[in-house]
């Protein structure tokens, strides 16, 4: 069976990964599959369950009784752990701390790249996250591997959803904690894919990052044709 295309946007977090993913996934009639929250909602699990996100084995035994579902839809994904909506949820910032802690233990990833793969397996997708393009799809038809500085992305977190009285420094420090955690985790640390375009969007306007990749999609998948969705 043909597949359709996948492209994999891979990046650290506050790079602008989703904003980048939703709009490929309008502008060219693809499905946006944002694995980053399957991890968040799996951290949601151990802080429901009192789990310590560093004891391997306990999280191991705790997914093996964990669904986590994403439900793709054109207005956003909406993500269920064991069938409870927690889309709302694993926003919030204890949750997304802890997605970076239980991500770093190889069975999880394992078992998370398994869930990925079979969603994304007939193609016709965006998938953003942070080994898509090295791990689940090394295979995929375009990769994007974007970046931009810590006080960027920071201060981009900051102002799209950061809850009020929050510190725009500490919200970068706590992505260079991430950072670290990510890049030298022993099972599949981000980095970008051999063959991916790097981008640093740290002096870009969004409008430049999302024509360059509308570009670079246009370049790799001839047959696929935009939507017509403007960019805004």
């Amino acid at each position: 069976m043909t597949r359709g295309p996948i492209i994999a946007i891979d990046g650290p977090a506050g790079a602008g990964k989703s904003t980048v993913a939703r709009h490929l996934a309008e502008h060219f009639g693809l499905l946006n599959l944002e694995t980053g929250a399957m991890y968040r909602a799996f951290a949601l699990k151990a802080i429901l369950s009192d789990q310590d996100f560093d004891d391997a084995e306990a999280l191991e035994r705790l997914a093996t009784g964990t669904a986590v579902t994403l439900k793709p839809a054109r207005a956003g994904n909406r993500v269920l752990l064991d069938g409870a909506d927690v889309t709302e949820r694993i926003r919030d910032s204890d949750v997304t701390q802890g997605a970076s802690r239980v991500s770093v233990h190889p069975a999880i990833r394992r078992w998370m790249v398994g869930l990925q793969q079979e969603l994304g397996r007939a193609g016709g997708v965006v998938m953003e996250g942070r080994d898509i393009g090295t791990v689940v799809f090394p295979d995929a038809d375009v990769k994007v591997f974007l970046d931009a500085s810590p006080e960027v992305r920071g201060q981009r977190r900051y102002e799209q959803n950061a809850p009020a009285g929050a510190d725009p420094t500490a919200i970068s420090r706590e992505l260079r904690e991430r950072d670290e955690r990510d890049r030298n985790r022993a099972n599949s640390p981000l980095q970008p894919a051999p063959d991916a375009v790097s981008i640093d969007s740290t002096a870009m306007p969004l409008q430049a990052v999302l024509a360059r990749i509308e570009d670079l999609v246009r370049a790799r998948c001839p047959g696929l044709k935009a939507t017509g969705t403007a960019r805004e």
